[in-house]
């Protein structure tokens, strides 16, 4: 949808030879239209499964929502699938569509390093959509800390190998 918009948008300056500027148009970067056209890892994950985290995030001021979900092997403590559901412009899309890629694989603490402007360099954000990837980072920092907290409460709940006094003389 974005590309037929921008190619139409280029043969029309063409034929016009309107110089850009004064049209007032902004476009999107070439790597955004491709994970807009192409998200990678497009869905979600059942949030009561134990080793999925999940990060619900998103701007008042845009309207954007990012839900990223990842799924952790708890023997290496590595990130092994993840996915993400996000309602929002054509950045914030791909903001979501890089992340997911970018931290498959990663351990939680590489994943939860992982900043804002790395994902605007990549992507060649305008400083105009920023946010966008300041929802990325903290979707992930976010469903980090999701999968922490369960996986605390999952060792809360394992009872101890060990007696208890009461158990040991009885």
């Amino acid at each position: 949808m974005l590309r037929t918009a921008l190619n139409t948008f280029q043969n029309s300056t063409r034929l016009v030879r309107t110089p850009i500027a004064s049209t007032g148009v902004r476009f999107y970067h070439e790597k955004v239209i491709d994970h807009y056209e192409r998200p990678r890892n497009v869905g979600s994950f059942p949030k009561s499964d134990p080793d999925v985290g999940t990060g619900l995030v998103g701007a008042p001021a845009c309207g954007d929502v990012m839900k990223l979900q990842i799924k952790v092997d708890d023997s290496t403590g590595k990130i092994v699938d993840v996915k993400f559901k996000t309602f929002g412009c054509g950045s914030a899309i791909a903001s979501s569509s890089f992340m997911t890629e970018r931290v498959r694989g990663m351990t939680l603490e590489q994943a939860s390093q992982v900043k804002n402007t790395e994902i605007a360099k990549e992507l060649c954000l305008p400083p105009v959509k920023l946010h966008c990837s300041m929802l990325a980072e903290d979707a992930i920092k976010s469903a980090i800390k999701d999968y922490k907290s369960k996986r605390d409460a999952k060792a809360i709940q394992i009872p101890s190998a060990e007696p208890t006094p009461a158990q040991a003389t009885a």
